[in-house]
């Protein structure tokens, strides 16, 4: 990579590591941009990067600060000097070949997030081989959740050997056979179908000793039940339940490692679901769902976003359950500011850190579904009231 092109690359990175998320296919953008229309000056730089690369006025600060660390005289960086060209003060001109070498760096595929920095892009994890052990529990898991997970009443009815209409057609096709005679009724019914379960899976640095586990329960989820969607996320939202449909856990581990980049990176679990939900091709998954979110709940910067989020994932979905590894803690409480905003939203709060302990939390799923709304502030007083876990 050129140095031109690398100091692109680290302003990219400057910025969203300051808060302006613009997103990989805006950074694009900005990067074609200057390859089409290369800015007489500094000042016609700034307003192509400004127009591509800020969404809301709230950023505008947090660029013109970046911008002039990175462009201007006399500044101060606002990341680490080894992230930072080497070429800052004498910088070559930007020419087209530089640009389009400085956006095919930058991951494009699907399922690489919209809002990833060129350092999430750059993020790749593997994931050890599934011992014999854990092969067991995975089975044990698919059992589970085949028999454990909630049902609902299919919209429209079926031919059944007993229900509560009539079944009119048959009945006069069977009389037709037999000379007009009724000598069977037949009925239609509404059956139970499993219903629709969607899974979002922190892979945050926070949660590092526990993301394999966390994958390998989305593998089993998939293939015990065909209607779950499953979302990543850490730093950007990704889809990888196409990923996971791999018959073999191994292989769908490494699939994952391909598509999922940022692994082991920063936490933004408010923009995340906010991305999620802002989506509403992506939304209807969790409309009258069972929604599993698999994360600790250590939320960076303000909890408001993350608390409204939930909220609204409350409202959409069934029942809203997280599993947390801090929660497998006897004196765990969730006090920290975003879990106590949270916490009313939900509907149970569980500790989950392996496959054991998913196991268990899926055997507590029917008594989740049975019981009441939004039951997890019941079960988890807050640290004023209780000194720990009921």
């Amino acid at each position: 990579m050129t140095a031109a092109a690398e100091h692109l690359h680290g302003f990219l990175a400057a910025l969203t590591a300051a808060g302006v998320a613009s997103g990989t296919q805006k950074q694009v953008d900005f990067l074609r941009a200057v390859a089409l229309a290369p800015p007489p000056s500094s000042r016609g730089l700034y307003w192509t990067a400004r127009v591509t690369l800020v969404r809301r006025r709230e950023e505008i600060e947090i660029f013109d600060r970046v911008f002039g660390a990175w462009f201007g005289d006399g500044a101060v960086a606002l990341v680490p000097p080894v992230q930072r060209s080497a070429a800052r003060e004498a910088a070559p001109p930007l020419r087209r070949s530089v640009i389009g070498n400085a956006a095919d760096a930058v991951d494009r595929r699907e399922g690489a997030g919209r809002d990833a920095s060129v350092d999430d892009v750059l993020g790749r994890c593997s994931f050890p081989p599934t011992t014999e052990q854990q092969h067991r529990l995975l089975a044990d898991v698919e059992r589970a959740l085949a028999a454990d997970l909630p049902a609902t009443t299919a919209r429209r009815r079926r031919p059944a050997r007993r229900g509560d209409v009539l079944d009119l057609r048959r009945v006069l096709r069977a009389a037709c056979r037999s000379g007009g005679d009724v000598l069977h009724l037949h009925w239609r019914d509404m059956p139970r179908r499993p219903r629709r379960v969607l899974l979002l899976v922190d892979v945050s640095g926070s949660l590092r000793e526990s993301s394999g586990e966390s994958l390998r329960f989305a593998h089993a989820l998939v293939h015990a039940a065909p209607r779950t969607e499953v979302y990543t996320f850490g730093t950007q939202l990704t889809r990888v339940t196409k990923a996971l449909r791999k018959p073999d856990v191994d292989a769908a581990l490494d699939a994952l490692a391909d598509v999922v980049l940022d692994v082991n990176g920063g936490t933004r679990i408010g923009s995340a679901l906010e991305e999620f939900l802002a989506d509403a091709r992506r939304s209807s998954a969790a409309r009258d769902a069972l929604v599993l979110v698999v994360s600790d709940g250590l939320e960076r910067g303000d909890p408001r976003p993350m608390a409204a989020a939930v909220a609204r994932l409350s409202r959409l979905a069934h029942r809203v359950v997280w599993w947390s590894p801090l929660a497998c803690d006897p004196g765990y409480t969730p006090t920290t500011r975003a879990m106590a905003a949270v916490l009313d939203d939900l509907d149970d709060l569980a500790g989950v850190r392996d496959l054991s302990s998913a196991l268990a939390a899926v055997r507590r799923l029917p008594s989740v579904a049975a019981g009441p709304r939004r039951a997890a502030a019941r079960a988890w007083p807050p640290l004023a009231t209780s000194g720990g876990r009921p």
